[in-house]
């Protein structure tokens, strides 16, 4: 006879994790049919209580931290909360704490200070977006030595003691972005820009222009001519302003941040310029610059999902003793004015 997991029970249902723990160990409030989906499936598998006990640990409580960028400073995480939140709900019923520490996207001190206090709760794992690439291997290396599993998400280390990542090939969107422009250039100059990243210690950025760069040389053409600036927000409108008073053969923009909508400002100041424009992630400024047609595509980074993601595996590792996932990749969704609405509503 298999041994049946509450996980089996509640893929089987059709219901989350909690509600067959509820209704398994008779605690809190589930509604009618819920509950009748979790005894038909039941009945079909002739459940006994002490198959899922074998499969639940003591009474011990786990806490996991999420260490991740403050969303006060930046939009794009705020969707990281909901999945944190929604993650929390699906395992209330379980012995697990889960907090997240924000940390200064601009500040390296900042991520290191954070970590710090994150340590003294005397984590059993940790999630972190690792945004600093010394300061984020330091720190896995010092969870490791430590006994904390350790988790990533939105931007991938590459390390053999992490122990899960949850997130996009960055890479790959790299490439699937100088296709797009590809796609609708025939020849020019493609600039490829990182708002308020420094480049050297900025991983994700680094393999995002390694990938775009990589489709061109595959390509073998001529036909584009590539260059890198670095802007920062605070000077971002200067900076492009003069870059496009001296580069009048600029064709396509690839901004590798998600701060595509302060480039799309100034882009459509100047109603002279047929610019196309790739970038990333549904923040709201970003939709509307996408609506008016000044961005042509969005590549959606979902960052709702890679949260929940990464908490997950590390909840049901913690309390099911399941295998963590080395790399978990998420699909690359390409947006436009045409199907955004599709991933806003």
């Amino acid at each position: 006879m298999k041994n049946y997991t509450i996980k089996d029970i509640a893929k089987l249902a059709g219901v989350s994790k909690g509600t067959v723990d509820r209704v398994l160990h008779n605690r809190g409030k589930v509604s009618q049919k819920a509950l009748d989906k979790i005894n038909v499936v039941l009945s079909e598998i002739d459940y006994k209580p002490n198959l899922i006990a074998r499969n639940l640990k003591n009474n011990k409580i786990y806490r996991i931290c999420i260490l991740l960028p403050n969303p006060d400073s930046d939009p794009y995480w705020l969707p990281c909360i909901e999945g944190i939140d929604e993650a929390k709900t699906e395992f209330s019923s379980f012995n697990i704490l889960i907090e997240p520490y924000f940390f200064d996207p601009n500040s390296t001190s900042s991520f290191i200070e954070t970590n710090e206090r994150l340590l003294k709760t005397s984590p059993d794992a940790v999630l972190l977006v690792p945004l600093f690439y010394k300061e984020s291997l330091h720190a896995i290396d010092n969870y490791n030595s430590l006994g904390i599993i350790s988790g990533t998400f939105n931007n991938q280390l590459k390390s053999r003691i992490i122990n899960s990542f949850v997130g996009q090939d960055l890479f790959q969107s790299g490439r699937v972005a100088a296709n797009l422009l590809d796609l609708l250039l025939k020849n020019g100059l493609i600039a490829i820009i990182h708002i308020d990243e420094e480049y050297e210690n900025a991983q994700h950025m680094q393999e995002k222009e390694k990938g775009f760069r990589n489709y061109f040389t595959d390509t073998e053409t001529d036909k584009f001519e590539l260059v890198t600036l670095n802007i920062k927000s605070t000077d971002a409108e200067k900076s492009l302003t003069d870059f496009l008073d001296t580069h009048d053969n600029l064709k396509g923009i690839f901004v590798t941040t998600s701060k595509s909508y302060q480039i799309a400002e100034v882009i459509s100041k100047r109603k002279d310029e047929d610019i196309a424009f790739i970038g990333y992630d549904l923040l709201k400024p970003n939709i509307s610059f996408l609506e008016k047609k000044i961005i042509k595509f969005l590549i959606h980074q979902n960052p709702k999902r890679q949260a929940y993601m990464g908490v997950s595996l590390l909840v049901e590792h913690l309390i099911f003793d399941k295998k963590l996932s080395k790399e978990v990749y998420l699909p690359l969704y390409i947006v436009n004015a045409e199907n955004v609405k599709d991933y806003i509503n």
